[in-house]
């Protein structure tokens, strides 16, 4: 049976996404392959509300986070960890080379302003990481609090995954000031896999012009060349440019306040169900994300065997990340997912658990 996918990626795609991928390949040196590669930018930069450069790489969103550190850290990176993700960022930074520290938080708990202020004050660091979203806990950092606090240190880069919060949230890369902000296509963007995007300041850019050994697939100043010319260094994946045209007209017709607002009724919602159930939800109060729900497993449940049963219903759900495997199961609301298809899940969650 085919399962619905309520997990934090890769999710549910619309059928009418996923035709795209049919659609009869072009050369991707040709005017055809320019004009469409410049409407995707265009667009993308309408998304992230900035002017800045817009690269597009046949990549997961970690490719982005690698040539984020290779192109941008020299002194010292501080990494801003409250979960895997943000533990991913500092383990990128190590492998590479690139001195580094980690602010570290407890596991549910948020960044929060304060400590990046103290940190940066120290004067050590170059660049700061952050994971906006933290898919592993549900903890939604205060991005805008944040930036804030960054914008005091001219000259930091500020980096963001923004992999599970980039089309379910607005994100002002402009007016927030950030450098580097990141996704991939199977999270709220409701693509396939395989692809990722990434706004870049002209302030990135001239600090990686500063910085040597920048790797061969992901040097921006190679990137910054050809996106002159609505092209990309390395053959990119027609298929999911085709789609993200596609998908982003539709959001752009939609109005994309009324897309995020569709995120925080879905995010309300499944709070509010949790709550209901007997659950608690494990993100620190205030700091709940927005694209999915990490549910504290409170009442003691097999989470995998919940996930069997509800794969016998055509749904799927993801169990905790790493230490919180049995302790919590995520829900994920995000891209193309509608408020009737988390009403069906929920409902057949309380058919399983006997809760409604």
């Amino acid at each position: 049976m085919r399962k619905k996918l309520f997990i934090p990626g890769p999710i549910e795609v619309a059928p009418d996404v996923l035709s795209q991928f049919s659609a009869p390949m072009i050369g991707h040196r040709t005017q055809e392959y320019s004009d469409l590669h410049g409407r995707v930018k265009t667009k993308l930069q309408q998304v992230l509300y900035t002017q800045n450069k817009v690269f597009l790489s046949t990549s997961s969103g970690t490719g982005w986070m690698e040539a984020a550190m290779r192109n941008c850290v020299s002194t010292r990176v501080l990494n801003l960890v409250c979960g895997e993700f943000g533990e991913r960022w500092h383990d990128i930074a190590k492998v590479n080379g690139k001195p580094a520290d980690a602010l570290r938080v407890e596991l549910g708990k948020a960044i929060k302003p304060a400590l990046v202020q103290d940190a940066l004050a120290t004067g050590k660091y170059d660049a700061v990481a952050l994971t906006h979203n933290e898919t592993s806990t549900g903890v939604m950092n205060p991005l805008a609090e944040i930036a804030a606090v960054v914008r005091q240190f001219p000259d930091v880069i500020f980096m963001v995954d923004a992999v599970s919060s980039m089309g379910g949230v607005k994100i002002e890369v402009d007016q927030l000031g950030i450098d580097i902000c990141l996704a991939s296509s199977q999270k709220a963007f409701g693509l396939p896999p395989g692809f990722a995007v990434c706004s870049v300041s002209s302030k990135a850019l001239a600090k990686a012009a500063t910085v040597p050994h920048r790797g061969y697939y992901f040097d921006f100043l190679v990137f910054d060349e050809y996106d002159a010319k609505n092209q990309t260094p390395t053959t990119p994946s027609l298929s999911h440019l085709f789609a993200f045209d596609y998908q982003l007209s539709k959001w752009l017709a939609q109005g994309l306040d009324q897309r995020f607002d569709c995120h925080h009724q879905m995010a309300k919602r499944c709070r509010a169900w949790a709550i209901a159930r007997g659950f608690t939800l494990f993100a620190e109060p205030g700091y709940e994300s927005i694209t999915l729900t990490t549910v504290n497993n409170t009442r003691g449940i097999s989470v995998s065997g919940l996930n069997d049963e509800l794969g016998k219903r055509g749904f799927m759900i993801s169990a905790g990340y790493g230490k919180l495997k049995e302790q919590t199961f995520r829900i994920a609301h995000m891209g193309d997912i509608t408020m009737q298809d988390l009403d069906e899940l929920l409902g057949a969650i309380d058919d399983v658990l006997k809760l409604n």
